[in-house]
């Protein structure tokens, strides 16, 4: 019987999964990753740490199932999409790879945006935001000596697929499913786009060539195959960017779904077979689906889920905290937190882009406790998916939306599911299956090595439900009207900190 692995290259750390022809679970490992941060705004993973990431769990894999090297027959890896590195002409790292959390692009973002926003929008298909567009000028401008050594810029999955494959630089790839975030992609062609190119004098030559998540793009070498443990010429597709083979993964095929990606980041997501650009409100990025001609229109919170673990660890000094007991103690607060607004944009706005909006607590007064706090962040987080859907629901008038379905940690806390599911007014399932992201890497995987015909039919029987939480009515107009208090009060911290800026302060 053969088997599949999927790889997830994290931020927290990388994890995969052995499956069989069936979908059903042989083994799993996870590995740790180290997010460098020496200053504000200033995060990286170091490029051989996340290689050796790649490598260590499937050498773990191996171990735990007894599986025979000759049993398994594909690998697909996904990774963190927005962020991007550089690699030699041997395929080698020639720089870290700069964190989709590493806002030092912002003079970029903002001179991108300034001179093209809505042109980029309209070709990649997403927003000016701390992408690869500002991060590649960054490069350029601000370490030109690196920047001439990068003969090609690639995503974290690419990276490490290429050296198990051994390929050059010459060989390197970019799927289509990280587009939206490349700043001179033209997302509906599938090609870079020389207008663009030429706006920045970006040079075409540093880009790779763009090719299906599907395609195979070569096979396990006899060096990768002795750290690893996996036979010499397993198969290796392109694989994708970890949220579109997430949401691939938890079976977001039809028209109108809905789905909340409760991880690192937080992102609400829907799927469209039309690309439509969202440029009236520069809100929704339209990220194409491993399946060509579909697309998941999406927006998130750089580092929502973040903000909930800072919390934890802020009271967690002198106790233990656990999410388990500050969700009993928050589930005692009234909804709408007396008042209590939280800002969850720590390293700003991504989506609209608003470098100015702070992370904030805003109405505080002394009956209030931690457990009011807690709650308040996960009243922040679901305020800004109000605001999402809401676009969405401007952008694709007459289009039936129901209900949302939930994957990662987030859609783990009964609580959080509950906020979500009243101030959203919709029912909310959750699934047992949180690595979503393995799922669909291991299955694009399996279709490109022609072991699986079809990807329907695994993804769904991979898949399944937990709980299904329904929202309580009788909560909305509060959560409607602190929904609106809260997006005025992102405009009215904006504006402190953008004045503050342009006066020279903080």
């Amino acid at each position: 019987m053969p088997y599949i692995i999927g790889v997830d290259i994290g931020t927290q750390g990388t994890k995969a999964m052995m499956f069989d022809e069936n979908m059903d679970v042989i083994s799993t490992a996870f590995c740790g990753s180290h997010l460098i941060s020496p200053a504000p705004g200033i995060v990286w993973q170091d490029a051989e740490e996340i290689y050796q990431s790649v490598l260590q769990t499937i050498k773990m894999l191996m171990e735990r199932s007894n599986a025979d090297a000759d049993s398994v027959a594909a690998i697909g890896i996904d990774s963190q999409m927005a962020g991007i590195m550089g690699i030699d002409e041997n395929g080698e790292a020639v720089t870290y790879y700069d964190s989709w959390l590493d806002t030092r692009c912002e003079k970029y973002m903002n001179e991108m945006q300034a001179k093209a926003g809505e042109k980029i929008t309209a070709i990649t298909g997403g927003p000016v935001t701390y992408n690869h567009g500002p991060k590649i000028l960054w490069w350029k401008k601000e370490q030109p000596d690196i920047y001439k050594k990068i003969y090609k810029f690639v995503l974290p999955h690419a990276y490490a697929a290429g050296k198990m494959a051994g390929l050059s630089g010459r060989e390197a790839y970019f799927d289509y499913t990280c587009l939206q975030y490349s700043g001179f992609g033209d997302n509906l062609k599938k090609m870079w786009s020389d207008e663009l190119l030429s706006l920045f004098n970006v040079d075409k030559g540093k880009f790779p060539r763009i090719v299906s998540p599907f395609e195979i793009i070569g096979e396990v070498t006899e060096e990768t195959s002795r750290i690893c443990g996996l036979r010499p010429g397993v198969k290796i597709a392109a694989g994708a960017g970890d949220t579109s083979a997430s949401i691939f993964g938890t079976g977001m095929f039809e028209e109108g779904m809905l789905l909340d990606c409760a991880g690192t980041a937080s992102i609400l997501c829907s799927v469209t077979n039309s690309y439509m650009p969202d440029i009236k409100y520069q809100t929704m990025t339209m990220m194409r689906s491993p399946v060509d001609g579909q697309w998941f229109p999406l927006a998130y919170i750089n580092g929502g889920g973040l903000d909930i673990r800072w919390f934890r660890d802020l009271f967690s000094d002198t106790v233990n905290l656990t999410y388990e007991q500050l969700e009993s103690e928050a589930a005692l607060v009234e909804p709408g937190c007396s008042g209590l607004i939280f800002i969850p944009h720590f390293a700003g706005r991504v989506l609209p882009n608003n470098p100015w909006a702070k992370g904030s607590f805003i109405g505080l007064n002394w009956n209030q406790k931690r457990a009011h706090l807690y709650r308040a962040v996960m009243e922040g987080i679901s305020y800004e998916y109000s605001y999402y859907l809401q676009v969405l629901k401007q952008l694709y008038q007459g289009q039936e939306f129901g209900e949302m379905w939930a994957v990662g940690g987030g859609a783990k806390s009964n609580l959080f599911l509950k906020i979500k599911a009243e101030v959203l007014g919709t029912d909310i399932v959750s699934f047992q299956t949180g690595d979503t992201a393995l799922i669909g890497s291991a299955v694009i995987a399996g279709v490109g090595a022609g072991i699986l015909t079809d990807y329907r039919e695994p993804v769904l029987s991979a898949r399944k439900v937990q709980k299904k939480v329904e929202p309580d009515m009788g909560y909305r107009d509060i959560y409607k009207q602190n929904t609106e208090r809260y997006l005025h009060l992102i405009d009215a911290v904006s504006g402190v900190y953008k004045k503050s800026e342009a006066e020279g302060g903080i």
